[in-house]
């Protein structure tokens, strides 16, 4: 809610002050947005708004909540506890799929799932068939789980009837799960791939590979919450564009702040957010949005037939994005993301 100062409150003030005028604070017209996210690089604009001031500027408090996992981040989201979260691509579309009236209306991500195994195993893990006969281990609702259960069944493989998977709460679980041998492999997000590796595991194929520019981590809020205040949301996004701007140009910066939320070592992070395992894009991509929703549909994830296109709002992203635009009309950044928009939002 908008709190607002009485013109009797600010009189009084000034003649207490001998009748000079001080401004009302600009945390007086700050709207509060508690706002769901993972402790992984991918979610570093959230940490890059908050910690530069870019929430600030648009008059948003914001409230960082962590969660562990997708599937706990949108019952949370459902359930009224959080306003607005970025949680896979996978828990969302299965949310909606059952009925819940969600809206997605950016991204934090896109791409940067991994299979992992042990070193013994890698040689005979070349594509995804080869996983035929084996145990892996996943994370509910993780985006990276619908993409290999996608590529499982483009390859003719079922991943109901001709393979083991274990849904496990984490990616540290999974990890766990793959040292130990109770499994073969498992499906990570980033930077738990890299920790994978720096604890003697081998990542033999990546999401991009099976689902090239697929979408992760869509920002999703429930529909009355946006048509309550459309103009907050737009002017959440323009924070979130802005993250991205400065994660651009400002690596070190960058690194040093995502410590501050994921703690893992400096190498690491710079590695997992740099190296091009990641899409860094905050677009809705309503077009991988519906490619993905097919691809669970193919692969009998869900049942539903309803039109994913209905639930995927691109007109704030788009205002937001047109608002940068036209303020630095010599910024190239604003011009390529609107290129970038028009491919992806057909």
């Amino acid at each position: 809610m908008v709190k607002r100062v009485s013109t009797f409150a600010v009189t009084v003030s000034a003649l207490l002050l001998g009748g000079i005028f001080f401004p009302v604070s600009p945390s007086f017209a700050q709207e509060h947005v508690r706002i769901g996210y993972l402790p992984v690089t991918g979610h570093a604009k959230f940490f890059i708004a908050k910690e530069k001031g870019f929430f600030s500027e648009e008059k948003i408090d914001a409230e960082l909540i962590e969660f562990i996992n997708s599937a706990d981040g949108l019952t949370a989201l459902r359930s009224g506890k959080i306003d607005v979260g970025a949680f896979g691509t996978t828990a969302p579309l299965i949310h909606i799929s059952q009925g819940a009236d969600l809206r997605i209306i950016g991204g934090i991500m896109g791409e940067d799932a991994s299979i992992i195994t042990r070193p013994e195993l890698a040689p005979t893990i070349k594509s995804v068939a080869d996983l035929k006969g084996k145990k892996v281990a996943t994370i509910r609702l993780a985006t990276g789980d619908a993409v290999l259960r996608g590529a499982l069944e483009d390859a003719g493989v079922s991943w109901k009837k001709d393979l083991e998977v274990f849904e496990l709460k984490s990616p540290p679980a999974v990890i766990e799960a793959v040292r130990s041998g109770e499994v073969d492999a498992g499906v990570v997000w980033g930077p738990h791939d890299l920790t994978a590796e720096k604890n003697g595991l081998t990542v033999v194929i990546r999401s991009r590979s099976l689902s090239p520019g697929h979408p992760c981590c869509r920002i999703t809020l429930a529909n009355d919450t946006l048509q309550k205040n459309t103009d907050l949301w737009t002017r959440f996004l323009r924070a979130i564009l802005k993250a991205q701007r400065f994660a651009n140009d400002h690596h070190d910066e960058t690194v040093d702040i995502i410590l501050k939320y994921v703690k893992l070592d400096d190498a690491i992070i710079r590695k997992a957010y740099y190296a091009g395992y990641l899409d860094q894009s905050s677009d809705p991509n309503k077009t991988g949005v519906k490619n993905f929703w097919r691809t669970m549909q193919a692969s009998a994830f869900v049942s539903s037939q309803a039109d994913i296109s209905s639930f995927v709002e691109t007109s704030l992203y788009k205002s937001a994005l047109d608002g940068l635009a036209d303020e630095n009309p010599k910024d190239s950044f604003w011009t390529d993301l609107q290129k970038v928009y028009s491919e992806r939002n057909l």
